[in-house]
């Protein structure tokens, strides 16, 4: 019974022992849940999200360049703003886009992308794009409405920081530290739905450029919730205040129409924080007011109706502003002009009187296009043909022709020497040339019957020239010039003096011996003391002045063939030369021809007794030998050649051996003939039509095309 009674007793007692035990971890594990709820984050909690959005990659900051807020742009990267080139290299280069844009209050504003570029999209993926049709489809893909693609860009996460990770029964089952917000982004990107995370705090996050500590998610998630991270263009009106009403300032710039700085010289002005102003020479107390629109960046200010101070009340659009500078400008209501007005810390100079007569002279009548020259390029200010061009004060300019009128902007800055003029003309684009005149030129000179400017493409660094004067070029292209150059070309004989394709060496030696004779009946005959070979020839108008077109037989003569084409350009032409252009339609290169009234000078028919000569004449080397871009100059180091009388010349070096060689005529050209045998390493040089490129008086030049493949060997000798 005691036995039975004990047994009964430990049971009862292992039994109250087990639903305790039992109790005891179900408040344990109840704790713990409680207590990691409220710290944990999973895959698509509030907080996640957040962090996600802080994280992404920001596509807001460029959207001046590819208007996308849902990728950025990777630099570099060309655009054209306003028909001005810019190489933007860093975020700095924004600032000149923004400043082309705002060189022009009443244009509309207009970029275009050089492509291809790559952009990186929100989850850092980096893409290619080929063309703006492409762009326009990945826009139209981003939904500004979405939240998730609204980046929280001002908010910062310093790193490192690390993170628990918790599976569904609420166990530890591991830590991952991330050093960067891809990092982050990518690791709450693939977090697995099951699992959960928990943040070691405290971290630091900082806001708006304020470094804060963090020590849970509830402060995390309403930091990160409530930052404002608007960038509007609103004035900071309190540092504006701020920084306007400590010191003094000084009137540096007041351009309306001119430069009418120098108003203002002797003038110091201050701003008091009771909205009151004062302007002093020392003498004289010129008091005013100001006020700072709450809603826009507007600075209204007002020196009372006594001249000059005037001048200055309106309402000032706040361009800029630091502690050392305030720039405003202001769109008048009366001519549409824009007025400038720039505040800082030390006095001007007063007076622009260079630029108020450069201005003067530039709104002084009707100019005309006579140079236009792009990075050495032929003169195209035939292009602008029939344009008579008006520069108004007001800052609107117009090139009108009979049948057209071109309406554009124009501003002009600077002092003395470094004058800019500014123009921006409406155009299609692609090869309207009205797109040629839209740059940030520097004046070379400005007087009333000449204005010459020249830029620097920011590019590749080429030169463009611009000049406009009181008459116009003699160009083809207006009603009745036709016939005009029709007289011209019917009139005597000619000669090409020059013909370049596409930047290829000058060929007009090719046709040094014909004489060219344009009938009125549209015939045209070349005659040399070999041949004659005849064509067809007609003029008409055209949308961009006069095309001449030209039509040989090739069978008699085949270097014919360059000069027909149904469509050049006449760029130029009276009693002694007629200047052509033709634009390939396929790959877009350019051609040259000019005919003269006597033979290009320095073209021997044949010129193979010259080039003989120079090569009889003392010992050569092997400067350079490229075969088809594989330079192989070093196999010939060591080797000197004689070339001798009788088209024998000797190889002397690591080895000994001869050879043969020859000058050969061929269409106005010359070929050389070369042939070493087996001879390693010349036997490369083994040819019987190398083109002979240039020919100097210690110094050789040849080229061979292979038949085959179509590559190019190029070698050079020079003379020790």
């Amino acid at each position: 019974m005691n036995a039975m009674k004990k047994i009964i007793n430990l049971s009862l007692l292992l039994s109250f022992f087990a639903f305790f035990l039992l109790l005891g971890c179900q408040k344990e594990e109840q704790e713990f849940i409680d207590e990691t709820t409220e710290e944990t984050i999973t895959a698509n909690s509030t907080l996640a999200n957040l962090l996600v959005r802080t994280t992404q990659n920001d596509g807001g900051f460029d959207d001046l360049i590819d208007n996308n807020n849902c990728a950025s742009v990777v630099l570099p990267v060309t655009v054209i703003a306003n028909g001005q080139e810019v190489v933007i290299n860093d975020e700095d280069d924004y600032d000149t886009v923004e400043d082309i844009f705002d060189q022009f209050p009443t244009d509309t504003d207009i970029l275009e992308i050089i492509f291809p570029i790559q952009i990186v999209l929100a989850n850092f993926e980096t893409i290619t794009v080929n063309s703006q049709e492409e762009l326009n489809a990945i826009i139209a893909a981003c939904d500004d409405n979405d939240p998730s693609n609204d980046s929280i860009s001002c908010v910062d996460i310093v790193y490192p920081i690390t993170f628990f990770i918790y599976d569904s029964e609420q166990q530890q089952i591991g830590t991952e530290t991330v050093n960067s917000d891809v990092e982050l982004f990518l690791f709450l990107l693939n977090l697995d739905e099951n699992l959960f995370i928990s943040i070691d705090f405290p971290i630091t996050v900082i806001v708006d450029g304020t470094a804060i500590e963090v020590t849970s998610n509830e402060q995390l998630e309403l930091l990160i919730s409530q930052a404002d991270c608007d960038d509007d263009d609103d004035i900071n009106n309190e540092e504006f205040t701020e920084i306007l009403t400590d010191g003094v300032w000084y009137v540096t710039e007041y351009f309306d129409d001119t430069d009418q700085t120098g108003l203002f010289t002797d003038y110091e002005f201050t701003f008091a924080a009771d909205n009151t102003a004062q302007a002093t020479d020392g003498s004289n107390n010129v008091p005013g007011t100001w006020n700072l629109s709450s809603s826009s960046s507007d600075l209204d200010l007002f020196f009372g109706t006594a001249d000059p101070f005037d001048e200055l009340d309106d309402d000032w659009d706040i361009i800029e502003y630091t502690t050392d500078i305030i720039r405003l400008k202001d769109v008048s209501g009366g001519n549409g002009g824009t007025d400038y007005l720039t505040f800082e810390r030390t006095p001007g100079n007063g007076n622009n009187d260079d630029l108020n007569m450069f201005i003067e002279n530039l709104t002084d009548g009707g100019w005309f296009v006579t140079v236009l020259e792009e990075d050495s390029d032929p003169n195209e200010a035939c292009d602008y043909n029939g344009y008579e061009f008006n520069f108004s004060p007001n800052g609107t300019a117009t090139a009108i022709s009979t049948s057209n009128t071109v309406n554009g902007l124009w501003t002009a800055n600077g002092s003395g020497g470094d004058i800019d003029l500014i123009l921006n003309f409406e155009n299609s684009g692609g090869d309207d040339p009205f797109e040629d005149l839209n740059d940030d030129w520097d004046v070379l000179q400005g007087t009333n019957l000449i204005i010459e400017l020249t830029d620097v493409s920011g590019g590749n660094g080429g030169t463009d020239f611009l000049s406009f004067e009181r008459t116009a070029p003699e160009c083809g292209g207006g009603s009745g010039d036709v016939t005009a150059f029709v007289n011209q070309l019917t009139d005597g004989d000619w000669f090409v003096t020059l013909l370049e394709e596409d930047g290829d060496p000058d060929e007009a030696c090719n046709y040094v011996d014909y004489e060219f004779t344009f009938s009125t009946d549209g015939t045209v005959m070349a005659v040399s003391s070999e041949d004659n070979v005849n064509g067809f020839w007609s003029a008409m108008n055209s949308s961009g002045g006069i095309d001449l077109s030209l039509d040989f037989d090739i069978t008699v003569n085949p270097i014919f063939d360059d000069l027909n084409d149904e469509d050049w350009e006449v760029l130029e032409f009276d009693a002694n030369i007629i200047r052509l252009r033709d634009v390939s339609g396929g790959g877009g290169g350019t051609d040259l021809l000019n005919f003269g009234r006597t033979a290009p000078a320095g073209c021997d028919p044949t010129g193979a007794s010259d080039l003989e000569d120079i090569l009889i004449d003392g010992i050569w080397i092997v400067a350079s030998y490229d075969e088809d871009g594989d330079d192989q100059t070093s196999d010939y180091n060591g080797y000197s050649l004689d070339f001798m009388m009788g088209g024998a010349v000797t190889v002397s070096g690591p080895s000994n051996f001869s050879g043969s060689w020859a000058v050969i005529p061929s269409g106005g050209n010359l070929e050389m003939s070369l042939n070493f045998g087996t001879s390693i390493p010349f036997d490369e040089f083994n040819d019987d039509d190398w083109e002979v490129i240039d020919v100097q008086g210690n110094r050789v030049e040849i080229r061979d095309v292979s038949g085959g493949g179509g590559g190019i060997d190029t070698l050079v000798f020079e003379k020790l």
